[in-house]
């Protein structure tokens, strides 16, 4: 008997339907799939997350500054990550849950395998760590021992001290030129996933062609495989910080909690955010 090819919508039904997975990652971009990402902190906003088709779950150790009321993330401790993971976990199906590892955690391959298997154990499927150089030892380490990781490149806000402020990253030649070097590098450890935040959208679009693996933007214009912003920012909360230019408040036109986070959704899906209001050039 004849049976018709699915059709577009129907294989996007079929997806929907599968709990997300680390390879299912390079299947996204492979096909052209932006991925939709979204922090949060506790297992109420995650099921409502869940409920909508967010793709992506970050507890991120920015939690440090819209829970905890610090002026940066590096106060957040393992001990913080993982208790946020796991109320998060308990409220998931689908999404793949990924954690920080919080400040000087990933400092040597040792300590970051210690503060992975804690985080994995509270319900994550991988970790995200902040930069490249020694922690691409770090990266290779953690894959080699079976703990997915991402990495984050750009602003990095764990290095906050160093860089001056939360500032874009890759406005010269030199510095974009070792962005994108770095991007290579981090892939190359073996890297699933890499975050780009706070940098030119041109950069941004040549290291997502550079890669295999899909890329992750927040405030890193509209051409990376995906976006991700804070829960808080995209629900209009004052955190009590500066809001980036790379925000936008998306509970004026969803109307309630789960609809911000389908509006969010469709516009990450449908291509219209981030638009050039929130990119930089």
């Amino acid at each position: 008997m004849y049976t018709s090819a699915p059709t577009d919508a129907q294989a996007n039904d079929k997806r929907a339907a599968k709990a997300w997975t680390v390879p299912m990652l390079a299947d996204a971009k492979r096909d052209g799939r932006k991925l939709v990402m979204l922090t949060a902190y506790d297992a109420s906003f995650a099921r409502t997350m869940d409920a909508a088709g967010i793709d992506l779950i970050l507890v991120g150790d920015s939690l440090g500054m819209v829970s905890q009321g610090h002026n940066s993330t590096l106060p957040v401790t393992v001990a913080d990550m993982a208790y946020h993971t796991a109320c998060v976990a308990r409220g998931l199906s689908k999404p793949l849950l990924i954690a920080d590892l919080p400040f000087q955690s990933d400092a040597t391959p040792e300590r970051a395998l210690d503060a992975a298997t804690r985080l994995l154990q509270a319900g994550a499927a991988m970790v995200k760590l902040e930069g490249a150089g020694h922690k691409l030892e770090v990266i290779e380490f953690l894959v080699a021992r079976e703990i997915p990781v991402c990495a984050h490149l750009g602003l990095t806000p764990q290095s906050v001290l160093r860089l001056g402020g939360y500032k874009l990253q890759g406005r010269d030649d030199a510095t974009a030129s070792k962005l994108r070097a770095d991007a290579r590098a981090v892939a190359q450890a073996g890297a699933a996933l890499l975050v780009l935040e706070c940098v030119p959208t041109p950069l941004a679009a040549a290291i997502t062609a550079d890669l295999d693996i899909p890329t992750i933007g927040i405030g890193a214009g509209p051409q990376c495989d995906g976006q991700v912003l804070v829960l808080h920012d995209l629900l209009g909360v004052n955190s009590g910080h500066r809001r980036p230019k790379f925000v936008k408040d998306f509970l004026v036109e969803g109307g309630s909690v789960e609809g911000a986070f389908r509006a969010y959704a469709a516009a990450v899906r449908d291509g219209s955010f981030p638009g050039e209001e929130h990119s930089y050039a």
